[in-house]
């Protein structure tokens, strides 16, 4: 082994384990393929179901945001079980509830236990694998998130065939069951590389600011906010795709979602390329990128009628929806460092948290209000252009003084 390195793990097989816990947790984006059997066993509303993975992506943004801090202290390896323990209970948990038919069961298992397990299982292997990238930072923690957004892919259909077989109370025991052995597994191999003399690139990694003086600073408050807008903006989309693309332009049930499925393949593929793109442009020329594509294309969504177009334009607009997750712990990095990269990563995504429940509820408001989908496009449009001042703002002076000053103290 080269002088300098200790007890380096395979950082490729750390990747496969980022993956392995994130591709678990990312289940959770095939909730709808349950919702409707859902709704028959337990005879709940669309609403009183909706709100049980509303719940859930609460719960990851605050469990992320407030126990950040403590799965830094405690490791990757120990924070691995800990997501493992919280979201194979969670899935269990629903297991019974369904069979109980009980709402309140429902809502605290998949929706408070299981978001929980979200949120720790989605911070803990970004840390680690940015140590073992230095100098690709972007590619790493694409590499993880990833996972997030190809889960469904692979949830959605396992589901479908899981519950037609074996009925939705089995569904949930087995999923539950799987999802415990790769996560264990995948915690397992989980460790920081422990160096002696390592390379100037690593070594600054490896510096940063804590928790508490990042969220002091106006970067961070600012990467929040467009963290947020890009969420509400992006999910609200994905909540009403199906029928948007069938009410707007005549798109059939089959042909609508057809387009989903495509949906989630550019919600993947897009955090892994966007986040590759940054480690050569960088994360602040990614992010005005992005806000310039999705103000274009938020703004043609409102005015065409043409399904190839209209579908390109929300293929267009959910790759940088993914992009925005895969290249922020990245951004994060460069700006303060890796000493509590988790920590931070967590504080940031209680945006999240609370994009889950805004973007949905102004769509719903919108539509209710304007019979229609185009003032809620040009709004997002409208908050695309604050965010791309945002980000200008950012590229230029984010990394000033302050920022420069709490990373190199340490």
């Amino acid at each position: 082994m080269q002088k300098g390195l200790l007890c380096m793990r395979n950082r490729w097989l750390i990747a496969l384990a980022a993956i392995g816990i994130h591709i678990s947790i990312g289940s959770v984006y095939a909730w709808s393929v349950l919702t409707k059997p859902i709704m028959a066993e337990m005879g709940i509303t669309l609403k009183e179901t909706t709100w049980t993975f509303s719940l859930a992506i609460l719960f990851l943004g605050l469990s992320a945001g407030f126990l950040g801090s403590f799965v830094e202290k405690l490791g990757p390896k120990k924070s691995g079980l800990l997501a493992t323990l919280f979201f194979g209970t969670g899935m269990l948990g629903t297991a019974f509830a369904i069979e109980a038919g009980s709402l309140a069961m429902l809502y605290l298992f998949y929706g408070i236990i299981g978001g929980i397990g979200l949120g720790i299982g989605y911070i803990t292997p970004v840390s680690t694998l940015v140590k073992y990238f230095p100098n690709h930072r972007g590619f790493a923690t694409g590499l993880a998130i990833m996972g997030f957004g190809f889960a469904a892919l692979v949830a959605g259909p396992v589901m479908q065939y899981l519950t037609g077989e074996f009925g939705l109370r089995n569904n949930f025991l087995i999923l539950g069951a799987v999802y415990i052995v790769i996560m264990s597994m995948s915690a397992l191999y989980l460790k920081p590389p422990v160096t002696s003399s390592v390379a100037e690139a690593a070594e600054h990694t490896h510096q940063g600011a804590t928790a508490n003086e990042a969220v002091k600073t106006w970067q961070f408050s600012a990467l929040w906010w467009i963290f947020f807008v890009n969420i509400t903006c992006g999910i609200g989309l994905l909540s009403v795709a199906s029928p948007m693309a069938q009410e707007v332009v005549g798109m059939d049930a089959a042909a609508a979602a057809s387009m989903v499925g495509i949906i989630g393949l550019l919600n993947g593929a897009g955090r892994i390329i966007w986040s590759t793109v940054s480690d050569y442009i960088g994360r602040g020329m990614t992010y005005i990128m992005f806000f310039l594509i999705e103000i274009a294309a938020f703004y043609h969504l409102a005015n065409t009628v043409d399904a190839m177009i209209f579908q390109l334009l929300i293929l267009l607009i959910i790759s940088c929806y993914g992009g925005g997750f895969s290249c922020m712990p990245a951004y994060l990095s460069d700006l303060f460092g890796t000493r509590e990269l988790s920590a931070i990563h967590g504080r940031i995504l209680t945006a999240w948290g609370l994009a889950g429940i805004a973007g949905p509820s102004i769509i719903a408001v919108f539509r209710e209000n304007t019979s229609g989908y185009d003032y809620t496009l040009y709004f997002f449009a409208g908050c695309f252009v604050i965010n791309f001042l945002i980000a200008l703002v950012l590229k230029t002076y984010g990394r000033r003084k302050r920022v420069h000053a709490l990373v190199e103290s340490h």
